[in-house]
């Protein structure tokens, strides 16, 4: 019996960045003789065990035979005379395809440790291709790893799973694991255009993959079209540390524009409901989480009206923060405003240019927040105590009368 360090801690030890966790691959045991040591069971589909003190997830070497279309067509098998290569061949890529020996030997049989001082995404074997995930996965390194490029051997083989029709058959839930945490990654945008560059994104994210070659509106020159504009929304929302829900408002928030009919290029009238309904569609498809639905379809609907914020009156102002339901949701409306700023600030050259857009509104949401609605609920109810409607008009009228205040009040 054998243990090695293998996958992503030996690839990032050898990057030089932190490693987080430690899977290892046992050789030459069974379950039971990891049970006697003391090991935890926790694998479903194949032997996986917990070490009794560190908890580190310890598998039993396995092969894999394809059976059926998806990633879930697989039949495992793990036994004791599966060799350390034998269970390495059926791995994604090169570099998370070495193992370390306990005296920090390194094993590498698919020249790993080359691809990645070459910087290179590389599949192991052509087991590759009976797996569609891996094309997930591999675009989600894209967005870590971010100076890396794609084999073009790869890339090949990618494109011909994507003709073969094996994305098609990802659940969900599986999508959006793995676009979640590519989002989350440091450049996001390289991700996208990993799948958009083997013809997956178009499978997975029509309404994202058809925004290339679509011109943005004369008034935001120089983008190079709207597609390019959105990565750099998305990459700006990395840059400012955003939470994953504003990191996916930001994917969603023009998507109407490539639903303009060409004939009206450059100009986008109506994009925003556009983009509300293709977002709502893209959530519904993929099983997006609430919180990450509400804000996306919260700012579809509302960056335009955020970045013409200074010329809106105080009661457009109030209006807009009733229907964002600003007043029980603040934070919420909060990072609405983050991903207007990152559209604000996503286009060439204008990285860096203010939003004092943001910082009205905030006011102007703080200043409504501060109206006392008890107390001209009660003032209201004592005056007129047979018509209650006049109490939310009473508190509609002092937000705008708080909000008219502050702008007045507010200088950039």
């Amino acid at each position: 019996m054998k243990t090695f360090v293998v996958g992503g801690a030996v690839r990032d030890r050898l990057l030089g960045l932190p490693v987080q966790d430690r899977d290892h691959v046992v050789i030459g045991a069974t379950p039971e003789q990891m049970l006697a040591q003391g090991f935890r069971p926790v694998g479903k589909d194949f032997p996986v065990f917990l070490h009794p003190k560190t908890s580190e997830e310890y598998a039993l070497a396995r092969t894999e035979r394809k059976t059926a279309p998806g990633y879930r067509g697989f039949l495992f098998h793990a036994a004791p005379d599966v060799t350390l290569e034998e269970d390495l061949v059926r791995r994604d890529l090169t570099i998370n395809a070495i193992a370390e020996t306990e005296d920090g030997t390194l094993i590498d049989p698919f020249g790993g440790q080359h691809d990645l001082e070459a910087r290179v995404f590389r599949h192991v074997s052509d087991a590759f291709a009976e797996d569609p995930v891996r094309i997930l996965r591999l675009a989600r390194f894209a967005a870590r790893f971010a100076d890396f490029t794609v084999a073009p051997e790869t890339e090949a083989l990618m494109r011909a799973m994507v003709l073969a029709g094996e994305v098609d058959a990802l659940v969900p839930e599986r999508v959006w694991q793995e676009l979640s945490r590519g989002l989350m990654e440091r450049a996001p945008s390289r991700m996208f255009e990993v799948l958009r560059g083997c013809g997956a994104l178009a499978r997975i994210l029509p309404e994202l993959d058809q925004l290339w070659g679509v011109p943005q509106p004369p008034q935001h020159h120089p983008e190079v079209d709207t597609g390019v504009h959105v990565m750099m929304v998305v990459d700006m929302a990395a840059r400012i540390g955003g939470t994953l829900p504003v990191r996916f408002a930001a994917l969603m928030h023009d998507l109407g524009k490539g639903a303009t009919p060409p004939s009206e290029w450059p100009r986008h009238y109506g994009h925003e409901a556009r983009s509300v309904e293709l977002a709502e569609a893209v959530c519904h498809r993929l099983k997006i989480p609430n919180d990450c639905r509400e804000l996306a379809l919260m700012a579809a609907r509302e960056h335009g009206n955020v970045q013409r914020a200074q010329e809106l009156r105080p009661a457009t102002i109030v209006k807009m923060l009733e229907r964002c339901d600003a007043f029980r949701k603040p934070q919420r409306f909060v990072d609405m405003l983050q991903v207007a700023e990152c559209d604000h600030r996503g286009r060439m050259g204008l990285e860096e240019r203010p939003f004092p857009q943001m910082q009205l509104l905030q006011k102007a949401m703080e200043a409504a927040r501060s109206v006392n609605a008890g107390a001209i609920a009660q003032s209201v109810a004592k005056s007129h105590p047979d018509q209650p409607s006049r109490i939310t008009e009473a508190i509609h009228q002092a937000r705008i009368a708080a909000v008219a205040l502050c702008v007045k009040e507010t200088t950039f």
